[in-house]
């Protein structure tokens, strides 16, 4: 089977912290971070193109609702 460079894991390495105690953080107010999880029409990205676990995945899109909340991120596209 061939392997699909199409969904490669992306930018995770960056966006997910791990505490002292080893909890996993994503930082909301990070928006230049979390604006590579969207697609260009303003969606949260898939697990599959995201490259991140299911937890690592709720973890980003509370972040992202948040950031959007606090007008960090754009709920639409015409400002991407």
């Amino acid at each position: 089977m061939s392997q699909f460079t199409r969904f490669t894991p992306g930018p995770t390495a960056k966006i997910t912290k791990k505490t002292s105690t080893g909890k996993t953080i994503i930082d909301y107010k990070d928006a230049d971070q979390l604006r590579r999880l969207l697609t260009p029409n303003g969606k949260i990205q898939t697990r599959k193109r995201s490259g991140l676990n299911a937890h690592d995945q709720r973890l980003a899109s509370r972040a992202i609702k948040r950031a959007r909340h606090m007008a960090l991120l754009p709920y639409t596209s015409a400002t991407l």
